[in-house]
């Protein structure tokens, strides 16, 4: 962006541009920049949408009658597929580390970079970054778009309004069909939306993921970031005095004043003025409508941007790159002083973010690889607690549910430990014994209702603990559940 660009695209008309019909404060009109941080968010935009657009169709061989997808939710058969990673629902635990790690990390990632998630990550600022370049390739430029706000209603504008909208609403609606995909197999969804045959249930939260993407991407936009967004607070408490985050060099920008074309630098240092010609390009380009001068905002998402704008702005009239920067208050204090002091990545909270992040990912790691095929679920009858049999003997009743998490049939051996003498029996199986032979299907659950016989003499009265043992036998992996006997 050149100067004499700049100065045609901010005319005085656009010092005030509109306001947002929701929220009474100046709509924000990003400027176009160019540099090295406006292509790392590009780079970002791409590749982010790349993955949540494209994940869904990746195929993953799991065998016959298993979901093939990749990535994928599947309500209907309870379980959260992961390539090779196959989620349970009483395996919840495994999200719960999932969610630790990603907060510890924006936490850590926070107190190194600032917002660097809110600036380059975040659905929010991704999906605004592609509106905001589709409003652009429609309406113009940021002097455009003002001045076509302010104009009257013609067929222009009402043509070029309705375009963009309609590009909009498509991109919402490829957004929000791409999110059903995750919950449903992608190729089967995408044949029955074709003909017409989706279910009201899947049209309804494409529809509501849509309109969610359509209104905070393309009328909220930044008000989601400064009013909405609860990180904008609490990314405050991880910021220290050596966090890299978006300053302005206040001790060489001031004072401001803009530069006349007939005034030479000297001139202008001789009179006490500072680098900063007052220009407002770090304004203009910011995503938020931030004024970095004014000093650390909670407006401000550290996108760099500004860094961008500025560093031409300097490059244009002979002055030093990085009057605004990513630098730590430390720094700043050490430059204005003369002074240069080393960065420390390496510091008490960042050590104890590394600690948590390495000790979580190493027990979900282990866990995930050491978790057992099979597990047991046992239900004791409470009514009645047990039955006194014609023989005198006593009887509980239990209901046993055995989970075979492989995706191939499996055998297991079914025996009590704790009681001697007893003899189980299954309602579903035939013959009894001191252990009974169960089978369970492939990547389902197995219910039996087992009854505990004892002899008389040999129960225990009140309660008595008993562990029922289910051991696979093939590789002779066990699964148990403590119990209790009841016994008059």
């Amino acid at each position: 962006m050149s100067l004499s660009t700049h100065a045609a695209s901010n005319p005085s008309a656009a010092d005030e541009p509109g306001r947002h019909w929701f929220i009474n404060r100046p709509k924000v009109y990003p400027a176009a920049v160019t540099g090295t941080f406006r292509r790392l968010k590009w780079a970002a935009v791409i590749v982010l949408l790349a993955i949540y657009y494209l994940t869904p169709w990746i195929r993953w061989d799991r065998g016959p009658g298993i979901p093939d997808q990749a990535v994928l939710v599947d309500m209907p058969g309870r379980r959260l597929y992961f390539f090779f990673i196959e989620i349970w629902p009483q395996e919840v635990y495994y999200l719960t580390g999932l969610l630790i790690l990603a907060a510890i990390g924006l936490f850590g990632a926070t107190t190194l970079f600032g917002r660097v998630w809110c600036g380059y990550a975040c659905w929010q600022t991704v999906w605004t970054d592609l509106f905001i370049w589709v409003e652009t390739k429609i309406e113009g430029s940021r002097t455009e778009r003002i001045r076509l706000d302010k104009a009257p209603m013609t067929p222009n504008k009402a043509l070029r309004k309705t375009a963009k909208h309609i590009a909009w609403m498509l991109i919402g609606v490829a957004t929000g069909g791409a999110w059903v995909f995750y919950f449903n197999d992608a190729p089967t969804l995408m044949r029955d939306l074709l003909a017409g045959q989706a279910s009201a249930t899947v049209l309804g939260f494409a529809a509501l993921f849509s309109a969610t993407c359509y209104f905070f991407a393309g009328w909220a936009r930044e008000q989601v970031c400064i009013y909405v967004c609860p990180w904008r607070s609490f990314q405050s408490a991880m910021v220290d005095e050596d966090t890299y985050i978006v300053t302005y060099q206040d001790w060489r920008g001031e004072g401001r004043r803009p530069l006349r074309k007939s005034q030479g630098w000297g001139e202008r240092e001789a009179e006490g003025y500072g680098d900063c010609i007052d220009c407002k390009v770090c304004v203009h380009v910011c995503p938020t409508g931030t004024d970095i001068r004014k000093g650390q905002q909670i407006s401000c998402i550290g996108c760099g941007l500004c860094v961008d704008a500025c560093n031409d702005v300097m490059a244009q009239i002979g002055r030093p790159r990085d009057l605004i920067l990513f630098d730590t208050q430390n720094d700043q204090v050490a430059k204005a002083q003369g002074k240069i002091v080393k960065p420390r990545v390496v510091r008490p909270r960042t050590i104890v973010y590394g600690l948590i992040l390495l000790t979580v990912a190493s027990a979900m790691f282990v866990s995930l690889m050491m978790r057992a095929t099979v597990d047991v679920n046992v239900l004791r009858d409470r009514a009645p607690l047990f039955v006194a049999l014609s023989d005198g003997s006593v009887q509980n009743a239990y209901t046993v549910k055995v989970l075979n998490k492989t995706h191939d049939p499996r055998t297991y051996t079914l025996a009590l430990q704790g009681l001697d003498n007893a003899e189980l029996s299954a309602a579903s199986l035939e013959g009894h014994g001191n252990t009974l032979t169960i089978t369970a299907g492939p990547d389902s659950v197995a219910t039996y209702r087992v009854f505990v016989k004892l002899p008389q003499d040999k129960a225990k009265s009140g309660s008595t603990d008993v562990t029922l043992m289910v051991t696979e036998t093939g590789t002779g992996e066990v699964g148990t559940h403590k119990s209790v006997f009841m016994a008059p």
